[in-house]
């Protein structure tokens, strides 16, 4: 057996690149080894079996071998049920992935996080919601990554009152303001606890509260696909 090699094992093309004449190098989400990068070795070829196979948002298993940086790709097989991403859709599916990637460490498993970004995916095929999507996976990225406060507790260790409006800050739980309009509802922060972003109340308050979080752990970095998004005005609310 080749060293640390690994058969079928679940996982999601996030990005690819072009590597020497022939092959590729991808940056994989898998379900129990993380963010992997693998070496797809002849894989620009016309005659490659995996020519066809290591697109985004196609659910597959994949087989490698190696340790170190980057590992060998071995064999891929498509496993289906994921209608292609098109139009807003595509673009957002990209988001996630550039999301996934700025955050995620390399190497560090964390099934939460496969789990979440495989909803999202199947949920962008079928859903005509995208910003709830978004938000939805947004929020449990966080969560997985151990990156989220609470959001039923307050700073006072008292249960959130849905009538009530709340400062939420990226890192702490949140602070009950008294007689202000400003901040966060209490409804959207019980809701996004929920995972409940039907409401479009909700949506609104969760995205500018989600864009803080996000701002907050990215350390600044922009995110090229959310530029897009907006520039074409085209950014699910």
């Amino acid at each position: 057996m080749q060293p640390g090699k690994v058969d079928n094992q679940p996982a999601y093309v996030l990005h690819s690149q072009p590597w020497r004449e022939t092959s590729l190098l991808i940056d994989v989400l898998t379900r129990d080894w993380g963010r992997l990068t693998l070496v797809a070795r002849s894989a620009r070829r016309p005659q490659s079996t995996l020519r066809g196979l290591l697109l985004p948002f196609a659910p597959l298993t994949l087989a490698w071998f190696g340790k170190g940086e980057v590992r060998t790709l071995h064999a891929a097989d498509w496993q289906g049920g994921v209608p292609q991403l098109s139009g807003l859709a595509l673009i957002c599916g990209f988001y996630l992935n550039e999301l996934t990637m700025r955050l995620s460490a390399r190497d560090d498993p964390n099934p939460a996080v496969f789990a979440a970004y495989d909803r999202a995916v199947r949920a962008l095929a079928t859903e005509p919601v995208y910003a709830a999507v978004l938000r939805r996976y947004e929020w449990a990225l966080l969560d997985a990554l151990g990156l989220a406060p609470p959001l039923d507790t307050d700073d006072a260790h008292r249960a959130v009152d849905a009538a009530a409006r709340y400062h939420a800050a990226p890192d702490a739980a949140p602070h009950r303001l008294d007689q202000s309009s400003a901040g966060v509802s209490g409804a959207t922060l019980l809701a996004m606890a929920a995972g409940d972003y039907s409401d479009g109340t909700v949506r609104n308050e969760a995205r500018a509260y989600l864009r803080d979080c996000l701002n907050h752990h990215l350390g600044g970095r922009s995110l090229a696909t959310r530029e897009l998004l907006q520039a074409i005005s085209a950014l699910p609310d």
